[in-house]
C-alpha cells in the first residue's frame, strides 16, 4: 500500500501489475523510468486536468506541467523482450513529444493490459490509441473529434422486442386482403365535389 502524500496523492513506485495504479483514484503520484534523467527515473503526478513531471537532468531540477488535453490519447503497445515469451503489453499516456509519454501500466500479453487501457481512457476521457511496431499511433475506432462514429447503439432497453407491435396494437386485428375485397381502378376521383 502506498503512503499518502500532500494534496491527497497516492505515492506509488513502478508501473507493474504488482503495484497497480488506479485510474479512478486521481490524483496519483508515482516514479517512472526516464533514461535522460539523473538516477534513471522521474516523479509523475497525474491529476484530473494535468500531468506534472519532476526530474533532475545534470543536477538541474525541472518541473514540467502539461495540461491533459495536450495528450493525444491513451496508447497500448507491445514492448519486445529479449525472447518472444518475454514480450509485455504497455499502456502509456501518449504525447506528440515521445519524451513526455507517461507509462501507466505494464503486464504480460495474457494479463489485464487491455482492461487497464480501456479504464485509463475512460477515466481521463481521452481517445484510445494502438501503437504499431513501427511507432505509428492510430485509433482502433473511427472518431469525429472526440465522438466515436459507428453503428448507433439501441435506444431502448428492451431492444429485443423493438421489432414487435406495441402492446395495445397486439389486441387489434390486422386487415386482410381477400378475393372479395373491392378495389377501385380507373376512376378519376373517389370523392364527388358536387
Amino acid at each position: 500500500m502506498g503512503r499518502q502524500t500532500e494534496a491527497g496523492a497516492q505515492a506509488r513506485v513502478g508501473t507493474g501489475s504488482a503495484d497497480r495504479l488506479d485510474p479512478f483514484a486521481l490524483p496519483v503520484r508515482f516514479a517512472a523510468p526516464d533514461a535522460a534523467a539523473d538516477g534513471g527515473e522521474r516523479r509523475v503526478t497525474l491529476e484530473a486536468g494535468r500531468v506534472v513531471v519532476d526530474r533532475m537532468v545534470r543536477s538541474v531540477s525541472m518541473r514540467i506541467a502539461v495540461p491533459l488535453n495536450c495528450f493525444s490519447g491513451v496508447a497500448v503497445r507491445v514492448a519486445p523482450g529479449e525472447k518472444p515469451e518475454c514480450d509485455r503489453v504497455e499502456v502509456v499516456l501518449a504525447h506528440r513529444d515521445r519524451a513526455l509519454d507517461v507509462p501507466l501500466h505494464e503486464s504480460a500479453p495474457g494479463g489485464d493490459g487491455l482492461a487497464e487501457w480501456k479504464s485509463w481512457g475512460r477515466a481521463l476521457r481521452l481517445p484510445l490509441l494502438v501503437e504499431e511496431l513501427d511507432g505509428r499511433r492510430s485509433t482502433p475506432a473511427k472518431l469525429l473529434g472526440l465522438v466515436e462514429v459507428g453503428r448507433p447503439r439501441p435506444r431502448r432497453r428492451h431492444s429485443l422486442l423493438a421489432g414487435r407491435r406495441p402492446r395495445f396494437l397486439v389486441k387489434r386485428r390486422t386487415g386482410k386482403l381477400t378475393a372479395e375485397t373491392k378495389v377501385n381502378r380507373g376512376e378519376r376521383e373517389i370523392i364527388a365535389r358536387n
